[in-house]
């Protein structure tokens, strides 16, 4: 007890701190009240409450008045309070458990843990396949405005999939990876977000990006590597990546954005900042040691995360019970002490109101979240494979034909009249021709200047960087019919 009293009195101290930072006089006068509840009674759970009476209302003095030094006192003391609290003595006479690292009761009885501990874990929905709504208590509710704009991101996030995938076939790119089946996830998640959220993506979310307003000549540009791409030429085709978006660049190596996006939202964390991260990745990923270190801080740091998987069947050419036995992605939650939710992939409704309330509740209690969306990998994994190989052709169709999150969302609008066979005859045609508009501008731009191969990592460049570069224009000179230089920008970067 002695312990819980002393971090009761640090916190006294912080409210005299702060009573001299804001003037804030009710503050100091409301915690020396509960600093005396904290003295008056041996009931571990009142003195408990009274200390957390005392950090909130420390910390909206601070919020309402104070500035960032108030505000940093508080989560330092927040870190060590927490420490006083876990080293509190037990009582070695109850007869309770006691270890550490679990909270559980004594059994007589030798029984194993089954792998699966209830009957699969229930997918949420609002839309059932034809568009209808389900439980009109669900039904988010949103305007005909905003339901538009996710049907048209989803067909224009299609159409450019397939004229870039084609562009690909034709040798006008060297690779891409189209995201057919999966429009419903990137969009729904992406509505629910804070523009000011930051997103780590796998490789197919291009539709996140998409939605909060990257352009499409800055998708054709960093497929087709040329000046106006933002990365300079320097990355793989659907590598995308914007800063002014929030929207970190993709890393080629699988699921290192798991532990990045932990490190990224501890961050947000320290600043208050009112902001949360989502982190993207598949089934497939998961099963990467970089997801254990990525579950585990978040959980351990109590990070407003959202761990968001696309549970799309396969990775690559690995169907899912080949990649684990348990029940999914979802199951593992509970195991990092997480807050997890099965949704349906498909439904963009679902996917909508499993984010945003994840997101608001990662922010208001800092705390991670993990979603698996249910979905379908209709294409093939990129340009490299061929899945005609490992699935068959009937299975594609059904998910093609029969419960697709695009056609979905279409008789959800046709049925209450917002979306007519003209309108969609209409669309596809316009969105075809801002898709080949901004494809035709990006094949006609000139490369990046070969000069940016050497920039943007020293600030000033090493000996050893300038040999290099030195030894490159040689090579160059040497064999220029090799090297159409007049492809490349060649002004200086």
């Amino acid at each position: 007890m002695q312990y819980i009293r002393l971090a009761g009195i640090s916190y006294y101290n912080d409210c005299r701190q702060i009573r001299k930072t804001t003037g804030a006089v009710e503050t100091i006068s409301s915690c020396c009240y509960s600093l005396l509840e904290i003295f008056d009674t041996s009931d571990k759970s009142i003195i408990v409450s009274s200390i957390n009476k005392m950090y909130g209302l420390c910390f909206r003095a601070v919020r309402q008045t104070a500035g960032v030094k108030a505000t940093r006192l508080l989560q330092m003391r927040t870190f060590r309070a927490s420490a006083v609290y876990q080293q509190q003595p037990f009582d070695s006479s109850l007869e309770k458990p006691q270890f550490p690292g679990a909270s559980a009761e004594f059994v007589d009885q030798l029984e194993f843990i089954q792998p699966n501990v209830i009957s699969g874990i229930p997918i949420y929905r609002v839309m059932d396949r034809q568009g209808n709504i389900i439980n009109p208590s669900q039904d988010p509710q949103l305007s005909k405005e905003t339901v538009l704009n996710f049907y048209q991101k989803m067909t224009l996030l299609n159409t450019m999939d397939r004229i870039l995938y084609e562009s690909q076939r034709q040798g006008r790119i060297s690779f891409y990876m189209t995201n057919y089946g999966e429009e419903g996830t990137h969009i729904g998640s992406a509505a629910a977000l804070d523009p000011n959220d930051l997103v780590f993506g796998q490789y197919r979310e291009a539709g996140v990006l998409m939605y909060r307003g990257f352009p499409l000549d800055l998708f054709m540009a960093q497929c087709y590597a040329n000046a106006d791409d933002l990365g300079k030429g320097r990355q793989m085709p659907v590598h995308y990546g914007s800063k002014d978006l929030n929207f970190v660049t993709i890393s080629s190596p699988l699921a290192t954005q798991l532990p990045q996006a932990a490190g990224a939202a501890y961050a947000v964390k320290r600043e208050n900042m009112n902001r949360a991260v989502i982190c993207y990745f598949g089934e497939g990923a998961a099963s990467e040691g970089d997801a254990h270190a990525g579950f585990n801080f978040s959980a351990t740091l109590e990070c407003p995360l959202i761990f968001f998987c696309r549970n799309n069947g396969y990775a690559i050419s690995t169907p899912t019970n080949e990649q684990y036995r348990g029940d999914g992605i979802a199951a593992r939650g509970p195991g990092y002490g997480m807050l997890s939710i099965r949704v349906d992939g498909n439904d963009v409704f679902a996917v909508y109101n499993a984010t945003k309330e994840a997101r608001r509740r990662a922010v208001a209690e800092n705390q991670p979240f993990l979603i698996e969306a249910m979905t379908y990998r209709i294409g093939h994994h990129s340009t490299s494979d061929d899945s005609s190989a490992y699935r068959s052709v009937d299975e594609v169709n059904y998910w093609d034909k029969q419960d697709h999150p695009i056609s979905r969302l279409r008789h959800y609008m046709m049925a209450r009249v917002w979306w007519s066979e003209d309108d969609e005859r209409s669309w596809r045609k316009q969105s075809r021709k801002m898709v080949m508009e901004a494809f035709e501008k990006a094949e006609k731009r000139l490369k990046p200047n070969l000069e940016l191969l050497f920039t943007d990592v020293y600030d000033v460049v090493t000996p050893h960087l300038e040999k290099q570069r030195q030894a490159m224009w040689r090579h160059v000179q040497q064999y220029k019919e090799h090297y159409p230089l007049d492809l490349y920008e060649k002004n200086s970067p």
